[in-house]
């Protein structure tokens, strides 16, 4: 459901919507949701000064309740 909802957000950010893939893993400290995005969106989903993943970090949490989250945004190498 979180990794879902976090497509969803990024998705709506993003110019390649197509590109973007979020991959859930559990890690011994709860759940890590790592987001890929088009090498050219990465600006867009940091944000200036890191804001905008800032505020889909703090979503995310919302959403996971007491759950722990941790959220990754991680480049597409296109070479």
């Amino acid at each position: 459901m979180l990794a879902d909802a976090l497509e969803h957000l990024v998705r709506g950010i993003v110019d390649n919507p197509d590109d973007v893939q979020v991959n859930a893993k559990a890690v011994r400290r709860g759940e890590l949701l790592e987001v890929r995005v088009h090498p050219e969106d990465l600006g867009r989903v940091i944000g200036r000064g890191g804001r905008t993943a800032r505020a889909l970090r703090t979503v995310v949490g919302a959403l996971a309740g007491d759950s722990s989250v941790r959220v990754d945004v991680v480049d597409v190498d296109r070479r």
